[in-house]
């Protein structure tokens, strides 16, 4: 994709990932389609997005006010109406994805597909529900709309870059999650030892559910230490907790300065051979040697 389209709304699988997954049309009314829906470098494409974003986010909304009693009672009417005109889009253009791909069952069973099925799926088995006893309450049905949001992650390039930034750092996080498993298993068993049942640590799992909630600050209060010895273990939990909280922010936060520094190296082309790939600090083309811009 060219440096200068837009950095708001964006693919969040590149354009050639996509063809290639779910089979791009070679002609046609369908490859026409696949454009405006698939390709968002064209001003068609990013007004396609746009829309879908703002019915998104309206969508959204929707249901969260629909949700208060004091509004949803008065604009019923209005926001169901709005909910099926909403619901109508979203069910068009699953149906629209479906049609201009060469590969539709690849993209029902992707997680793209699987979102956009779950934005239309709600409201249509709502129709049902109250007929059909086995099924959840209707309510239920009605507030999965609010998965909707997660629509928003196909049209922001941002979401892919915190996905990519997360996948990246999965093994890191993994690492990090195990060690405050450890500790948290550790300090709720010594503190089932020190304080006992007597003073609410009735269990290890108790003890493991107080230090959880001592070592992410929160602190309910419903269990706490009585014993000199127990409010040690505490303050050094509480002290521990600080550090460990301010991890992970760091592990992420450092892949995704280096996710930055890797993509903005594979969009720096050579505007004499069009090379790209070329690292920040390089001055030639490492194919043609024109100095680059």
């Amino acid at each position: 994709m060219h440096p200068t389209a837009s950095s708001t709304v964006l693919p969040a699988v590149p354009p050639d990932d996509t063809a290639e997954r779910f089979g791009r049309p070679e002609r046609g009314w369908r490859l026409a389609l696949y454009r405006v829906i698939f390709e968002s470098d064209t001003r068609v494409g990013r007004a396609f997005d746009v829309a879908l974003l703002w019915l998104i986010v309206a969508s959204v909304v929707v249901v969260v006010l629909d949700s208060v009693e004091s509004i949803g009672g008065r604009a019923g009417r209005v926001f169901d109406a709005l909910e099926w005109g909403c619901t109508i889009v979203f069910t068009l253009e699953y149906l629209a994805r479906l049609a201009c791909v060469r590969r539709p069952w690849r993209y029902a069973a992707s997680l793209l597909g699987a979102i956009d099925l779950l934005a239309v799926l709600p409201t249509w088995l709502a129709l049902f529900a109250p007929e059909l006893h086995a099924l959840i309450d209707v309510r239920v049905l009605r507030l999965l709309r609010i998965f909707r949001i997660f629509k928003m992650g196909a049209y922001v390039a941002e979401y892919g870059a915190l996905g990519a930034a997360l996948a990246a750092s999965r093994r890191k996080i993994a690492v990090f999650l195990s060690f405050v498993m450890m500790v948290v298993l550790v300090m709720g068993t010594l503190m089932y030892v020190i304080e006992g049942a007597a003073n609410g640590y009735t269990s290890i799992p108790v003890g493991i559910y107080w230090a959880i909630t001592t070592m992410t600050t929160v602190g309910f209060g419903d269990i706490t230490p009585k014993t000199d010895l127990g409010r040690a273990v505490a303050s050094v939990m509480m002290l521990l907790g600080w550090g460990i909280l301010a991890v992970p922010t760091g592990i992420v936060s450092a892949e995704f300065t280096a996710q930055r520094f890797r993509r903005e190296e594979a969009m720096r082309r050579c505007e004499h051979c069009g090379c790209k790939g070329h690292e920040a600090a390089a001055r030639f083309c490492r194919e043609c040697g024109a100095a680059l811009g």
